[in-house]
């Protein structure tokens, strides 16, 4: 397909009924994915969508995981893109492995030369992809086909005011939010999930508009009357178990 759309995704073998508001989200997703991003080509951000799929089946992912640490064994990546070694290196540890990074791979990956704003882009992009693909998994339907990428050159926009300190990255406190990111956060309580992509604010749009559809909105979240087909405590319940599960350490 050349651009995502509603009608384009095939739900027809879901066990479920899908909202809408899912199926919108899903197109939004798929659209951001396909744009020229801050350090990134359309071209460049589907390549490594691409390469988050594909570490999956990874041998070198696979044996890295079942092995004690995961700097070993060494060896090449089955790769589908031609980017850099190092970027398809990011993009499947970050989806097959993400429980063991460790600050000390993330000062290897700052000296191998990939700056702050790329490094929170591309986990963005392949965090992204791994929720798409993770809903059609739960459904039982096959991955959604990644779309073609629209043309144009990255913006290079950071936002101002960034602080360092708290994080591996810097991140835009709410308080030092202005200018374009006036608006940025919705509501007063902001998780650290959405200030962690605060490098890449179209990313954090877009992380808020996926939690509304997919969970609660951001500034619902400290709400606990707030359900869905769910009652509060059953989503929390749910999304504990299946952090656990995955051995999510955040």
């Amino acid at each position: 397909m050349t651009t995502p759309s509603t009608s384009t995704l095939d739900y027809s073998a879901a066990r479920a009924p899908v909202r809408d508001d899912l199926r919108e989200t899903h197109v939004a997703m798929l659209e951001h994915l396909r744009q020229p991003g801050s350090w990134f080509t359309g071209a460049e951000r589907l390549a490594l969508a691409a390469e988050s799929r594909n570490a999956l089946a990874c041998p070198l992912c696979q044996a890295r995981k079942a092995s004690l640490s995961p700097e070993h064994p060494a060896g090449e990546h089955a790769r589908v893109s031609d980017l850099p070694e190092a970027l398809v290196e990011i993009a499947h540890r970050i989806r097959v492995d993400p429980q063991r990074l460790s600050r000390e791979w993330f000062d290897r990956v700052r000296t191998a030369g990939l700056e702050e704003g790329p490094y929170v882009e591309l986990v963005g992009v392949v965090t992204f992809t791994a929720g798409i693909d993770h809903f059609c998994r739960a459904l039982g339907i096959p991955f959604f086909t990644l779309p073609e990428p629209a043309p144009g050159a990255p913006s290079h926009y950071a936002p101002a005011n960034t602080r360092s300190g708290t994080a591996w990255v810097p991140m835009l406190a709410p308080e030092d939010a202005t200018g374009p990111e006036a608006n940025l956060y919705e509501g007063e309580f902001v998780p650290n999930i959405a200030r962690a992509l605060s490098l890449v604010p179209d990313h954090v749009r877009l992380l808020q508009s996926e939690s509304a559809s997919h969970y609660v909105a951001m500034a619902a979240i400290q709400d606990p009357s707030v359900r869905r087909d769910l009652d509060r405590l059953q989503i929390e319940l749910v999304a504990a178990r299946v952090s656990a599960m995955n051995e999510c350490f955040y």
